[in-house]
Order: C-alpha cells, then sequence, then structure tokens
C-alpha cells in the first residue's frame, strides 16, 4: 500500500526528484512480485515435496511389515525413550530381546524397542520390518507427508519474501548512497562561495 500511496503522492508534485519515483516503483514491483510470484514458488515446493513424499509413503508401506513379537526378556539397564517418529509423544519404549516371525515364515530374534511400560517374558506386541525382517520405524502415514509438504511450501513462500524484500533493500539503499553522493558533489561545488555577501554578482 506506501508503494501505491507513494506512486500517487509523488505524482504531481514539484518537489519530487527522480530517485523518489523510482524507489516507490521499486517498492511497488517488490509488493507484486510478493502477491504474485510467492504463493507461486510456495504452491510449487509444496507440490513437489508432496509427490516426493506421498511416493516414499507408497515405497515404505510396500517395503515394511507389521509383525508380531514376543518378549523374551528386558535388557538390564534400559531406559524408557519417546519413539521420534510418534507424533503424539507418549509412547514409551523400553528395550527387550524379542522373537518375531517374518512374513515368510522365517524365525528372528534380537534386541528391539517395544511398545511396553513393563515387558514381561512372553508378551507380545508389534513391530515394523523390513523386507530382510530387520527391526525399522514405522512408515511414514500419508497425513504426516502432507502436513511436512504444507510447511515446506510456507517455508519456500516466506523464503521468497525474504528474498524479494531483501533484493528491494539492497536497491534503496543503492539509490540512496547514489542520491548522497550527488548531494556531496553538489555541496563540493557551492561551498567555497556558500554564504558569502554577493556571491555570483
Amino acid at each position: 500500500m506506501r508503494a501505491i500511496s507513494g506512486l500517487w503522492r509523488w505524482r504531481h508534485n514539484p518537489l519530487r526528484r527522480a530517485t523518489d519515483l523510482a524507489e516507490a516503483w521499486v517498492a511497488l514491483g517488490a509488493l507484486l512480485l510478493i502477491l504474485v510470484v510467492t504463493p507461486f514458488v510456495g504452491a510449487l515446493a509444496g507440490g513437489t515435496a508432496q509427490g516426493v513424499l506421498q511416493k516414499s509413503v507408497r515405497e515404505q508401506r510396500a517395503s515394511r511389515h507389521l509383525v508380531t513379537a514376543t518378549v523374551i526378556r528386558k535388557l538390564e539397564g534400559s531406559s524408557l525413550d519417546a519413539d521420534p517418529e510418534v507424533t503424539t509423544g507418549r509412547d514409551l519404549r523400553t528395550r527387550v530381546v524379542a522373537g518375531w516371525t517374518a512374513p515368510d515364515g522365517s524365525v528372528h530374534q534380537g534386541s528391539v524397542m517395544a511398545s511396553l511400560d513393563t515387558p514381561q517374558p512372553g508378551e507380545r506386541f508389534t513391530m515394523w520390518t523390513d523386507q530382510q525382517a530387520r527391526p525399522v520405524a514405522r512408515p511414514l502415514d500419508p497425513a504426516t507427508a502432507a502436513t511436512h509438504a504444507v510447511l515446506a511450501g510456507f517455508g519456500a513462500a516466506l523464503l521468497a519474501v525474504g528474498l524479494v524484500e531483501g533484493i528491494r533493500r539492497l536497491v534503496v539503499w543503492r539509490m540512496v548512497r547514489r542520491r548522497y553522493a550527488r548531494w556531496d558533489q553538489a555541496w563540493d561545488k557551492a561551498g567555497p562561495d556558500w554564504g558569502r555577501t554577493g556571491t555570483g554578482s
């Protein structure tokens, strides 16, 4: 709005300098870029991130399997940790030695994180494994992927706004420096005679 009002105010003003009008045009151009280009940048970045993340979701869903494991024993000194991929952050996990059967029927055993507060031998829990029956994190869900894509788009739009505003400030700073340099030159020319009676007569 300041750019538009600035252009209107300087339109027929007799004190208008070329640099004043140029600064107003630069501000208006930056405003138009922010209103038109940055939403496009955000939509493009968000759409690209959405495509990549949803592809990752499909690949993880296809390559990871939910199996039921049985606690053999709790590992001594194992502490409770929050699963970093759990959105609520309330599911606590304990490291245990467990056995599980892979989708191909092979039996496996190893140290895993169990979603149990006080695991007892023989207690059952679910866990995710990869194609080789190795424990892996749960696959990314589509809703979380979509949220990340929206955040990526929003962040890209904010970066674009910052870039446009930074360029605008740099251009205006250069204009102001050039104006001050011209003023200094004008004062240097007028300086020796400034304030003398009868100057120019």
